[in-house]
C-alpha cells in the first residue's frame, strides 16, 4: 500500500476522505496503518485531541500488528505533542518530552525494522523538539546519515527534503558558504524530480544565502528569474517578493523596492498610512 500517494498535504480534510475510502478495501495492518494517517490529517487542522483519540482507538490492537503500525503509531502520537503545526504557547517542556519519548521509540522500532523511511522521519521530527540550530543540524545529519546508506526509494527520496533542513540549520548559525553547498545540492535533486514548486522553493533558499554572503547581484537575478516562473505558474509568491523588496533596498533604488512591497501585499490590502 502506498500510503505517500494517498496523501495532499495541503488538504487534510481531502486525504482523510481518501484513507476512509481505501480502508473499506484493506484488510489488516493496512486498516491500522490509515488510521494511523487519519489521525496525522486531525494534527494537521490542529485538532490533537481527536487526532490522539483516533490513535487511542487503535491502541489495543498495536500488540499483535506489525513493526509498521506500530512505527506509524508512535510516530503520529508524537507528532500530537510536537510539529510545526503547535502553536507556541503549547509547545511546553512536558510536551516535548513527552513527544521525545514517542519519536525516539518509533525510531527505534523502525531501525529494528529496516523501514528506514519512517526511521528518517522519526529523527527529522526530533528538531521539532531540540529547536536550537545545533541541535536541528544534528538531527539533520543523523537523517541523513540514514538516508544515503539506504538503498530503499522512499528512503532516499529524503534527501532534499533533509539537505534543505541542514542547510537552514547552518543558515541559523551564520554558516552560510556550508549552508549554500546544502541548499544547492538539494536544488540539484529537485531540478531531477517533478515537483516545480519544491525546485522553486529550493531556488528561493539559494538566493536567500546568496543575500546573507553579500552576493546581491546573483541573489537579484534568481529571485528575478523566480518572480518569472511563480508567476507564469499562476503562483506568485510574496517570499520572493519580499527578498526582491530587501535587496533594492540595500541597492538604494527605493521605487524598485517600493514595487516589490506593493507586490507582496494582499490583494485589497490598503497601505499603511
Amino acid at each position: 500500500m502506498d500510503v505517500a500517494a494517498l496523501w495532499d498535504f495541503a488538504r487534510p480534510e481531502a486525504s482523510e476522505l481518501r484513507f476512509r475510502q481505501a480502508i473499506e478495501t484493506a484488510s489488516g495492518d493496512e486498516v491500522l496503518i490509515l488510521r494511523t494517517q487519519i489521525a496525522r490529517t486531525w494534527g494537521l487542522r490542529g485538532d490533537f485531541d481527536r487526532a490522539r483519540a483516533e490513535l487511542d482507538a487503535i491502541a489495543p490492537a498495536l500488540a499483535s500488528s506489525g513493526p509498521e503500525v506500530r512505527v506509524r503509531h508512535a510516530l503520529e502520537l508524537g507528532r500530537t505533542y510536537a510539529s510545526a503545526t503547535h502553536p507556541a504557547k503549547s509547545r511546553t517542556p512536558q510536551s516535548r518530552e513527552t513527544a521525545r519519548g514517542h519519536f525516539e521509540r518509533a525510531r527505534r522500532l523502525a531501525g529494528e525494522a529496516k523501514l528506514d523511511a519512517l526511521a528518517i522521519d522519526a529523527i527529522h521530527m526530533l528538531a521539532f523538539v531540540d529547536t536550537a540550530p545545533a541541535d536541528q543540524l544534528e538531527w539533520g545529519r543523523q537523517a541523513l546519515a540514514v538516508c544515503v546508506a539506504s538503498s530503499q526509494p522512499d528512503a532516499r527520496r529524503w534527501e532534499a527534503s533533509i539537505r534543505n533542513n541542514i542547510g537552514y540549520a547552518l543558515h541559523q548559525l551564520g554558516r552560510y558558504d556550508e549552508a549554500l553547498v546544502e541548499f544547492n545540492r538539494a536544488l540539484e535533486i529537485r531540478r531531477r524530480g517533478t515537483n516545480a514548486a519544491a525546485t522553486r522553493a529550493a531556488q528561493w533558499m539559494v538566493a536567500w544565502t546568496l543575500r546573507a554572503q553579500g552576493r546581491t547581484d546573483e541573489a537579484i537575478a534568481m529571485q528575478l528569474e523566480l518572480e518569472r516562473e511563480c508567476d507564469a505558474a499562476g503562483a506568485p509568491d510574496p517570499y520572493v517578493f519580499e527578498e526582491l523588496e530587501i535587496l533594492y533596498r540595500s541597492r538604494g533604488d527605493e521605487a524598485r523596492a517600493a514595487h516589490y512591497a506593493g507586490r507582496r501585499k494582499p490583494a485589497g490590502q490598503a497601505a499603511p498610512k
